[in-house]
């Protein structure tokens, strides 16, 4: 074969790769921004989880063995509620503890998808009393700094917008690596995070008589190392 001709389909195939590599990057990265654009986040914000995950550090929440929820007291029982749909992840630079300063976390949550123990509690969430669902779709939390309070806990303080309102919230966390058979370490951990709201100030005042003010937030959510 002619050296030239060799060295053209050689030219062409390593051209081909790199834009298939580019282009499978490219969604890649769309797939992990989607839930977070329509100026939800910052660009800026979005700029340090896309790098996040290029560098190895970003952790995806893997729906299927995580837990999102609420419970609040009411005059005649707690009430207990929990999500279906949401998404997000947690930036974790393999830094020391101590040194941390890129650490971010960001999870978007689907109002709709909301469960209780009981079809009526529930359709009244949902309502405009509370939630309203249908123009307020999306519960959003994006952190604002990491406070490390030992190896594996942590106070995230951050901005929570519920109801179409956005209030500073700090919640507590805790880290756990999951293990394998043998004991070590795998690129699983599960995050549990819980902080306590008012509902009133996040414009969901209604029937304060049978209802308490204080709802607490809580969150058990495995996360998976993100490999591009």
């Amino acid at each position: 074969m002619n050296i030239n001709i060799l060295f053209k389909q050689i030219l062409v195939t390593i051209m081909a790769v790199g834009w298939l590599s580019l282009a499978h990057a490219n969604a890649d990265e769309d797939d992990l921004c989607e839930p977070f654009r329509d100026g939800k986040v910052d660009t800026s914000l979005l700029s340090s989880m896309l790098a996040a995950a290029r560098d190895g550090y970003l952790y995806r929440i893997e729906k299927e063995t995580s837990q999102v929820g609420f419970c609040v007291s009411s005059k005649f029982s707690e009430v207990k509620g929990h999500f279906h749909e949401f998404s997000g992840g947690i930036a974790l630079p393999p830094t020391g503890a101590a040194a941390k300063s890129d650490d971010q976390a960001m999870i978007v949550i689907n109002t709709a998808s909301l469960d209780t123990d009981g079809s009526l509690i529930e359709s009244m969430i949902k309502s405009e009393r509370f939630f309203d669902v249908e123009k307020h779709p999306e519960i959003l939390f994006i952190s604002r700094g990491f406070e490390w309070t030992g190896t594996h806990t942590a106070t995230i303080a951050g901005d929570l917008t519920v109801h179409g309102i956005t209030k500073p919230v700090v919640f507590a966390v805790t880290l756990t690596h999951v293990k394998d058979a043998s004991g070590n370490p795998t690129h699983r951990m599960v995050v549990k995070a819980t902080t306590t709201i008012q509902r009133a100030q996040f414009g969901m005042d209604n029937m304060s008589k049978l209802v308490s003010d204080d709802v607490n937030l809580c969150m058990s959510v495995e996360v998976v190392r993100y490999e591009a």
